[in-house]
């Protein structure tokens, strides 16, 4: 990842139309101060789901830090470094962990871990007797109750001081986020990076993260649960306190 640690000190992986900025233009369109005939077609239903979608993804470590790698595959600091490769998210990488989960939840690509595997961590395991059906019905009964823990008990440090405004929440969630994505990276070493053309024409980054030993002693699988958990509960509060302050 680059040095930066705050969004504003960069400028590779920002746009006009990321997520940074996205969100308050959804707030606006909810406050009557975009016009719903605006150039993105966002109305204010679809500013809602919009704004579900945004929240929640923000406090997912990999939407908001990325690692960028020179020709060689060695990490790069794209702000100082000429044609850098991205890895798409974490798309293009491939996870060897240790431990956790299953074969498969071990060597997912990287995004798609913690999107997915780090949120089905908190829920209990399902045994591999149980028939679709029933492990369905068994998934919705435990993310019913986790999410009825989340309303229960509110989230440590969840809520912004009162000097920082609405329209700049998505930003200050970006830094509060951006440390926990170079922990999402630096616990892990970049194996076999290399170049490679992607279907859709671009270059990008392919490789392997192997789990290293971590000082702490937790495992990754563990430490990502731990991570989603908490910025899940989060993101449930700010998204309902976002809603409030924008349609009251």
């Amino acid at each position: 990842m680059a040095d930066a640690e705050k969004y504003g000190d960069g400028q590779a992986g920002r746009s006009k139309w990321d997520i940074v900025h996205m969100i308050p233009y959804c707030i606006g369109v909810l406050k009557g101060e975009v016009p719903e005939d605006n150039p993105r077609k966002i109305t204010k239903p679809i500013a809602v789901i919009l704004l579900t979608h945004f929240v929640g993804d923000i406090h997912q470590p990999l939407h908001v830090g990325a690692e960028f790698f020179d020709k060689e595959g060695h990490p790069a600091n794209p702000n100082k470094t000429a044609d850098t490769l991205e890895d798409q998210g974490g798309n293009t990488l491939t996870l060897n962990l240790s431990s956790g989960g299953t074969e498969l939840t071990r060597h997912a690509k990287f995004h798609y871990f913690w999107d997915s595997e780090t949120v089905m961590a908190n829920l209990p395991p399902m045994p591999e007797t149980l028939s679709k059906e029933e492990k369905h019905a068994k998934i919705e009964a435990a993310k019913k109750g986790l999410v009825q823990e989340f309303l229960a008990h509110e989230p440590k440090d969840w809520r912004l001081p009162s000097t920082i405004a609405l329209k700049d929440y998505a930003e200050t969630w970006a830094n509060e986020i951006m440390p926990i994505a170079r922990g999402a990276h630096e616990r892990l070493q970049f194996r076999d990076v290399a170049p490679k053309q992607m279907d859709d024409g671009t270059v990008a980054a392919v490789g392997v993260l192997d789990e290293k030993k971590s000082v702490d002693g937790v495992s990754y699988y563990d430490w990502s649960a731990r991570v989603a958990r908490q910025e899940l509960a989060k993101a449930g509060w700010r998204l309902a306190d976002v809603l409030e302050q924008t349609l009251r």
